[in-house]
């Protein structure tokens, strides 16, 4: 799929996780968590360009972490303030050549290669595609001191990678920056795409707090397991 560029977007600061260092530079296993998620993109994408966006202050520290680990090849830019610039930013470094964009958490190392490459084939036949899982939980809605049932059946959890026909990425994007974008789909909806959701995986977290490393920890210890059988 050498026509596919990837966006991966690592510019948190990791106020939840409770740590003086951002959580894409945290250990999992034996590799920083955004080792894990650029490693994962390159095998299920081993010709697509990969650029990460990181904020300009830990471009330096980044370049110290990725030349003492095993990473993929990819290529660095500076961020901007939301992520809405950060892709951006990400979108400017790109070839032209490139069909197919995806974007994707710098902290979601566990994303499987069977989800990124059946996201890619969907973006062949739809403008956008976005990954997604329906909760598990009942879900109420919030109305100052008041709360009451939603039916959960109508509601899906959105996860990365989001995949995108590369010129509808990057018309979205001309757009001025809105409050209201939440994600990148929310983007090139406004900008009058259509939105195609396939099936996410439960295991493709997005880590935010201490307890998620724990789980990836065991995820990644299940799948080492895995291939020692």
């Amino acid at each position: 799929m050498a026509q596919t560029a990837v966006i991966i977007v690592a510019g948190g600061v990791g106020r939840r996780m409770g740590a003086s260092l951002p959580k894409q530079f945290m250990m999992l296993g034996n590799n920083p968590i955004l080792v894990h998620t650029i490693n994962r993109m390159r095998e299920a994408l081993p010709a697509a360009e990969i650029v990460v966006v990181l904020p300009e202050e830990y471009i330096p520290l980044w370049n110290n972490l990725s030349a003492r680990f095993d990473v993929a090849q990819h290529r660095v830019v500076a961020g901007g303030k939301e992520r809405f610039h950060s892709v951006a930013a990400g979108l400017a470094a790109l070839s032209d050549e490139v069909k197919y964009i995806a974007v994707h958490d710098g902290v979601r190392p566990l994303v499987s290669k069977r989800l990124i490459i059946s996201l890619i084939l969907a973006a062949e036949n739809h403008e956008a595609v976005i990954p997604a899982i329906a909760p598990a939980d009942s879900c109420r809605v919030i109305d100052g001191n008041e709360s009451q049932i939603i039916d959960r059946s109508t509601l899906r959890l959105v996860q990365t990678p989001q995949v995108f026909q590369a010129a509808v990425l990057r018309q979205a994007y001309t757009q001025p920056f809105s409050p209201a974008f939440t994600d990148d789909a929310s983007v090139v909806e406004q900008a009058g795409a259509k939105v195609h959701i396939c099936e996410g995986e439960r295991t493709n977290i997005k880590i935010t707090t201490p307890e998620d490393i724990s789980f990836a920890e065991a995820i990644i210890n299940c799948d080492d397991a895995d291939i020692q059988l």
